[in-house]
């Protein structure tokens, strides 16, 4: 007796009709939006690519000379760049941390607020996200300053604070209040998109875990954690992706002093301060390749399957 073996290939999965009209309208909404930020947006990073493989003082635009890769082994050599890239690090890693445990915190209060004061409540959580980056720097500068601020005066029954602190000497007070207030400012956007994700969680398996008997944390862990997923990682990955380019909060109150400089701060003093476009744009280019890392590290760590967080399987 014969046996045939047949060869099956897995089923090839198609788009359903919903996911299909979706991606049309996704790109009819944002395909001009798209396209203007490609025009804006390509054209600088490939001239900082091609101006980093150059050396080229702004100071002396005829001495400008081919040197290929001697910019990137320069910056990367230099222990200011290690020093500057370690903080960076530091702040991201912090800041994207309280936020999310701030910003779920938030998003629970406001999705199990009573309907009548939901709006207010919103708009009220809403408000830091609102002002201007520089004026919240200005404002969280003059509040801790040792002359002018009154951080100091109010809170001198707390150990460790006297009207003589001066919060901006010292790196780790420094980063402190450069911490603070990224994380005062940028709550308010990880929680509504928290929320957005609390919105999506099935309220009929956190009735049946809780008919169950499971606890608070058990339904948090089990029922709600997981279908957030999706919106967790898009959360982490913008607020990421922000903080890893801190500028203005840093420029503003410190300027980079006390062990404070950031990449981005670092890559304006080469390019602006120093004139020195091609370390500079080595500069710029190292930290577009950093950000670059940090979205793959992001989807790779959640491993979140966008067509089943649709809905499609």
């Amino acid at each position: 007796m014969s046996h045939q073996v047949v060869d099956e290939k897995p089923a090839k999965v198609r788009r359903s009709d919903r996911a299909r009209s979706e991606v049309r309208l996704g790109w009819l909404l944002a395909g001009p939006a798209f396209l203007v930020m490609v025009a804006v947006t390509v054209y600088p990073i490939i001239q900082a690519f091609f101006d980093s493989l150059y050396s080229y003082r702004l100071t002396a635009p005829a001495d400008k000379h081919f040197v290929g890769l001697h910019n990137y082994q320069v910056v990367l050599t230099d222990s200011v760049w290690w020093k500057a890239f370690g903080v960076t690090t530091f702040i991201t890693l912090v800041t994207v941390l309280v936020e999310v445990i701030l910003g779920f915190a938030l998003a629970l209060v406001m999705h199990r607020a009573i309907k009548s004061f939901r709006g207010i409540l919103r708009t009220v959580i809403l408000v830091p996200y609102g002002i201007i980056t520089v004026v919240s720097a200005f404002a969280w500068f003059y509040a801790f300053d040792i002359n002018s601020g009154y951080i100091n005066h109010w809170f001198d029954w707390v150990p460790g604070i006297s009207p003589s602190l001066n919060w901006f000497a010292h790196q780790g007070t420094s980063l402190f209040v450069i911490m603070a207030s990224e994380i005062w400012k940028t709550t308010p956007f990880i929680s509504l998109l928290l929320l957005a994700g609390l919105a999506q969680v099935p309220g009929d398996l956190e009735e049946a875990a809780q008919v169950d008997g499971a606890t608070w944390w058990q339904r948090m862990q089990r029922v709600v954690l997981p279908n957030m997923k999706a919106a967790i990682m898009v959360a982490v990955l913008f607020r990421a992706l922000d903080a890893f380019r801190i500028f203005d909060n840093v420029f503003i109150m410190t300027n980079g002093a006390n062990g404070t400089t950031v990449l981005s701060l670092l890559a304006y003093r080469t390019s602006i301060g120093r004139l020195e476009i091609g370390l500079g744009s080595a500069i710029s280019v190292l930290l577009f390749l950093c950000v670059i890392g940090i979205c793959f590290i992001a989807i790779k760590l959640f491993k979140v399957d966008l067509a089943a967080a649709r809905g499609e399987r």
